[in-house]
C-alpha cells in the first residue's frame, strides 16, 4: 500500500514539474509576443513618463557626477525629445548584460545610452533612426608602444561585457582577438573599471567606443599618456532601442530628432558635450 502511495506522490510531483515548465514556456512566449506586437505609446502618454534604461557609467552619454547627479548627452537628448510630447523622461540604471531582457519584460521602455545598432540586436528589437556616429577603437598607454591591433600580440585586452566591441571581437577574430593573450579578453561590467586596470597595467589594451574614449581621455590629468588606435572595424551608429511593437514610439522619437535638428537644439547639445556637431547623423532639413 505504501509503495502505491509513494508512486502516486512521485507521479504527481512529475506532473506538477511538467505543468510548471509548460506554464513558464507559455509565459515567456506571451511576453515575447507582446513585445513584438503591443504598441505602448498611449499607456506611456497617459502615465506621463517614460522609463529609460542605461549604464550610468558611460561618459559622456549617461553618467554620474561626483555629487551623484545623472548627466550626459543622451540624458539631455532624451529630455528634449519627450518634452515635445509632455512626457517626463525617467532614467533607470540597469545591468547592461540584461538590457534586452529588461526591455522585453517592460521593466524599462527604452534602451538609450550609446546603444549601437547591430544585426543581432535588430533580430530582438526595433531601433530609432541613427543619431550619432561611433566606432570601436583600441586604447593603450603610449609607454607600451602599441600602434596597431597586431601590436597587442600576447598582451591582455579588456572589453565590456555585452558591448558591441565584444561582439565584433568574436565576429572578426583575425582582426584583434587572435593576437591577444590566450585569444581571450578580460571582461568588465563597466569601462571605468577597465580604464583603471589599463592605468595600473593589469591590461595593456582596451577595446572601447571612440565616443567614450575621446571624452574620457580629454578629461584626464595626462591625456597625452594615452594612445588611440583605429583598426579595421567598421564604423557604428548609435540609436534608441525599443520593443518591436512600439511603432508609434519610433515615429515620435524620429520626428522629434528632426525637429530638434531643424530648430538648432540638437546642435547645441552636440556642441555642449563634444564641442562639435560633426558626429551627428541628424541634419536640419534644407
Amino acid at each position: 500500500m505504501k509503495k502505491k502511495i509513494f508512486a502516486m506522490i512521485a507521479l504527481l510531483a512529475c506532473f506538477v514539474t511538467i505543468l510548471s515548465g509548460c506554464q513558464s514556456s507559455t509565459s515567456s512566449e506571451s511576453v515575447a509576443k507582446q513585445a513584438n506586437t503591443v504598441d505602448t505609446w498611449s499607456t506611456i502618454k497617459k502615465r506621463g513618463r517614460v522609463i529609460i534604461g542605461l549604464d550610468d557609467t558611460f561618459v559622456p552619454m549617461g553618467f554620474r557626477q561626483k555629487n551623484g547627479q545623472l548627466v550626459g548627452y543622451d540624458i539631455d537628448l532624451a529630455k528634449a525629445v519627450f518634452k515635445q510630447y509632455g512626457i517626463k523622461a525617467d532614467f533607470q540604471p540597469i545591468d547592461w548584460n540584461m538590457k534586452e531582457t529588461e526591455l522585453r519584460n517592460r521593466t524599462i521602455d527604452l534602451i538609450w545610452n550609446g546603444y549601437t545598432i547591430t544585426p543581432a540586436r535588430q533580430k530582438q528589437l526595433a531601433f530609432s533612426r541613427p543619431y550619432m556616429a561611433n566606432r570601436q577603437i583600441l586604447v593603450t598607454k603610449k609607454k607600451q608602444n602599441i600602434n596597431s591591433f597586431a601590436g597587442m600580440k600576447d598582451k591582455t585586452l579588456g572589453v565590456q561585457t555585452s558591448s558591441s566591441g565584444a561582439s565584433l571581437l568574436d565576429e572578426h577574430p583575425k582582426m584583434l582577438k587572435d593576437y591577444i593573450k590566450n585569444q581571450s579578453p578580460v571582461m568588465y561590467d563597466s569601462f571605468n573599471n577597465a580604464l583603471m586596470d589599463l592605468d595600473a597595467n593589469r591590461i595593456q589594451g582596451l577595446l572601447i567606443d571612440s565616443v567614450y574614449a575621446g571624452y574620457y581621455i580629454k578629461h584626464e590629468k595626462d591625456p597625452d599618456s594615452y594612445q588611440m588606435t583605429t583598426g579595421g572595424f567598421d564604423g557604428e551608429d548609435f540609436a534608441v532601442g525599443m520593443r518591436k511593437g512600439d511603432k508609434t514610439m519610433k515615429r515620435k522619437i524620429d520626428n522629434a530628432f528632426q525637429k530638434l535638428a531643424n530648430d538648432g537644439q540638437l546642435q547645441k547639445i552636440n556642441e555642449k558635450w563634444f564641442g562639435t556637431n560633426d558626429n551627428s547623423l541628424v541634419k536640419p532639413d534644407k
